[in-house]
This record gives C-alpha cells, structure tokens and sequence, in this order.
C-alpha cells in the first residue's frame, strides 16, 4: 500500500510559515491576536534544553518551559532515547485485560521518593488527578465536602474548575461542582471553621500557590496537615507544578516536613512529550476505591498507563537524578533570588522576589514618585496587572527571554526555567532584568510608549 509523505518534520518545515494562519482558520483565533499584540510571534523553530530558536535563527532563554512541563530541557537526548526504544520494541501496549509491566516500574520509582504513601494512580494531566483526588476522597471518607484555597489553581475540567476561584476561568461555567468551599490561604483558623462541620472529605492546597507564587507562612502546611487529622478530613498536596525537583525538593511539602494523605503530580514527569498524571495515595484510601472485583475498574482513563507515558515517566526520573537536577534548582533558585532581591532597594516599582528553588515569583507594585505614580495609575486603569507587560514584552524583544504573568491581573512575574539552567543563564536574567526594570523607570521612555500602546489595545477591547 502507498502511503503519502509522513515525514512530519518535513510537513513542519512546509507549512510553518502558515501556522498563524491555519490558527486563526481552525483554532485558537484570539491566542494567535494576543501573540501578534505582544510581539511573540516570532516562529519558533527548534528547542533544545533551556533554549528556543526562532526563524531568524535568534535563541531565546525558556523561563515558562511550557508551564513547567520541561524541567529536564526540551528534547532531552535520554528521553528521546527512551520513547523510540518503546516504539521500537513492539511492546503489547494497552492491551487492558493485563497488567502494564512499565507502569509497575513508575510506580515502585515514584513510590521510593515518597515512602510514606503506598499506592499509585495513573491519569493523562494534572487535571485528571484532580478529579480522581476529588472521587478518591468523597468513597474513601463517606463526605461530599471539598475545601480549597483562594488564588489557587487546580485545572480547568469541571471538578477542577470548582477548585479554582479565579473569575477569568470561571466565567460563564456555572453551576459547578456542589460543596465546594473556599478559604483564604494560610489562614488556619478559617480552616479549622470550614473542617469543623466533620463534612468535608478533603482539604487540596498546592504548597506554594502557582498563581502568584504565593508562599505559605512556616505554620500553614504542618498546621493544615494537623487539623486534617483532627477532623477526619484527607489532605491533599496538589505538586502538578511544585513537583519532580522545582522548589529545590522532590516535593515541595518537603520544605514544611509535611506527609499529605494524597499527592498529585503531573507536567514535569511527562519530560514534556507524553502527558501524564499522577494520584500518590495511602493504601486504606486506595482499599476504599478499588475494594472489589467487580470494583477493579470504577475507576480509570483509557491511556493513563501507556507505554510511551512510563517511559516518559521513567526516563525523566532518571534524569532527575543522574543529573543532580533537584540539587541544580535549589543551588540556582537561591542564585536568582538573592540577585534579584539586591535590585529591590533600587527600584521603586520592585516590591519583593520570592519562590523556591527554580519557581521565582517577582513582584511589581505601586511607585511613590508622582510620575511613576501617575503612569502606574492609568495602565492599571485600563487593565489591572498591564504593568508587568512593560517588563515581559522587552525582556523578550530585547533580550530573548520568554517569560510571562503568573496570573490574569496578576502584578508578578513567574520565572519556571529548566532545572538544568547554568551560571550563565542566571547573568543572562540577572543582567537582562535589570536592564529593562530600570528603563521601566524612565517616563517618559520607550517602555511606557509600549505601556500607550498596550493600554489604547485593553481600552478598545473593553469597549
């Protein structure tokens, strides 16, 4: 039989002049008017470790990693490796009346890393893991109550929407999940209000708020775990992003010294080519779900355990620690903040960096001076959190850093680099930061022109 041309690399390079196009066509018309608005558009054509390069051939420092999911780099020789020794071994993948031998390797890996808990569940997203922690919970404890905390994010799937009170991705969704409450992160005592009725089945918080890169005060977790355990509620570490070596630790509860009765792991594990979901349980919750024969598939998704998605799993945990990649985030996230941090005395518009290991949150507030003050007040006028646009869109015009908000209206910028980021990387942010933060504050200048045209953008579409 004939087939046409599947050489798919060969089909990328024909047709990526027309990508925009075929977006606006068949996709995303609004993603590709915002990439077009900002200056991102630039046609990226190849990706290897930290670094993008775009069709003029210029290469770019990668602080989003695809939201994470590149924490070993992109195409990563050894996960490369492994995702083609499974296509070529005709493995029998997905045959679903047996049991997946490469799965029970992930398993027993992931496990080692977290021996207090016993049990794993595979999904495809960070989304997924969600909903099977929201199922999990509610047959494991007899309670139909969730409780989450404020500027959180958990997904967008509709349980995991109903954990996320951001009105930008909530808008226009209703009715969702029922029980569901919100309480203000770290604040115990409006936790220990919510707890107290005995009906809620679980408490999911992420250990360090993505949205924001919010830090929990050193009494949070450990007292969250506590009331958990005093009112008979599972606590659940939402890590999809926090996760696999980020802040420093395998797990960011590591910090607080923190044993979650679940944790949720997805994004990084996938080495960014096979997506992927992990639910991390104790046995007696695990023993709840699956407490029958007739049980055995209550609960699943068709392609959680396949086989491209293991070695993915596989192959990245073993670069996580052949590489030293957790030791790497801790060494250079302390690095980047303590450089960054020097700049805050000398920037009015500078409120305060914080994070830990490679997940930085840098944050911009209102200046003192009256002609700073004035700018700062009509770009937020416009469009709350605009400011960060004048940082973001020069740092990657004119520096080739690709970075971005950490949130709708946020006022903080989130640097999630590769954990495999060097020296020269950290002077390359360092430098190209302070750069464009000082230009921010000369008004007038070229950064707040860019601050009109942006603002005359956010007034015409609010209009």
């Amino acid at each position: 039989m004939l087939y046409p041309n599947l050489d798919v690399s060969e089909m990328f390079v024909e047709r990526q002049a027309q990508r925009s196009a075929m977006h606006v066509r068949h996709l995303n018309e609004q993603l590709v008017r915002v990439l077009k608005t900002i200056g991102y558009d630039v046609g990226f054509q190849s990706g290897h470790g930290q670094y993008l390069v775009d069709r003029e051939g210029a290469r770019y420092l990668d602080l989003l990693s695809g939201f994470g999911v590149f924490a070993i780099g992109r195409n990563h020789p050894v996960l490369r490796d492994a995702l083609k020794s499974v296509l070529d071994s005709d493995l029998p993948n997905l045959v679903q009346m047996d049991v997946s031998t490469l799965a029970g390797v992930l398993a027993e890996r992931l496990l080692a890393y977290v021996p207090y808990l016993d049990k794993v569940f595979f999904a495809n997203s960070g989304a997924e893991s969600v909903e099977a922690a929201i199922k999990f919970a509610r047959v494991a404890t007899g309670r139909t109550g969730i409780v989450y905390c404020g500027h959180g994010y958990h997904g967008l799937t509709y349980g995991a929407l109903s954990l996320t009170d951001d009105k930008n991705f909530r808008g226009g969704f209703d009715p969702l999940l029922p029980d569901c409450t919100v309480v203000p992160f770290n604040d115990l005592a409006a936790l220990e209000q919510a707890l107290s009725s005995r009906q809620v089945a679980a408490f999911i918080v992420e250990p360090i708020q993505g949205k924001g890169v919010n830090i929990p005060s050193d009494e949070f977790l450990p007292g969250a775990a506590a009331l958990c355990r005093k009112y008979g509620t599972l606590f659940v570490a939402d890590e999809v992003q926090t996760g696999i070596g980020r802040t420093g630790r395998f797990l960011a509860v590591e910090h607080w010294n923190v044993e979650p009765d679940m944790v949720l792991l997805a994004k990084a594990l996938s080495g960014g080519h096979v997506p992927i979901g992990v639910v991390l349980t104790r046995k007696h919750i695990f023993d709840k779900i699956f407490n029958r024969m007739d049980r055995a598939v209550v609960h699943g998704s068709t392609f959680a355990k396949n086989d491209l998605a293991m070695a993915a799993g596989i192959a990245t945990l073993e670069v996580l620690k052949a590489e030293k990649l957790i030791e790497n985030a801790a060494r250079r996230g302390e690095e980047l903040r303590s450089a960054l941090t020097r700049m805050v005395p000398g920037y009015e518009l500078l409120k305060e960096v914080r994070g830990k290991g490679l997940m930085i949150g840098i944050e911009f507030g209102p200046p003192k001076s009256l002609r700073l003050r004035a700018s700062w007040n009509l770009l937020e006028a416009a469009n709350k959190g605009l400011f960060c646009q004048l940082i973001t869109v020069p740092l990657f015009k004119d520096h080739k850093i690709l970075t971005q908000v950490s949130g709708h209206g946020s006022h903080t910028i989130k640097l999630l680099p590769p954990l495999i980021i060097n020296g020269e990387d950290c002077k390359w942010i360092e430098t190209s930061f302070d750069s464009v933060i000082a230009a921010s504050h000369q008004v007038p200048g070229a950064i707040w022109s860019l601050g009109k045209t942006l603002m005359d953008n956010a007034v015409r579409k609010s209009a």
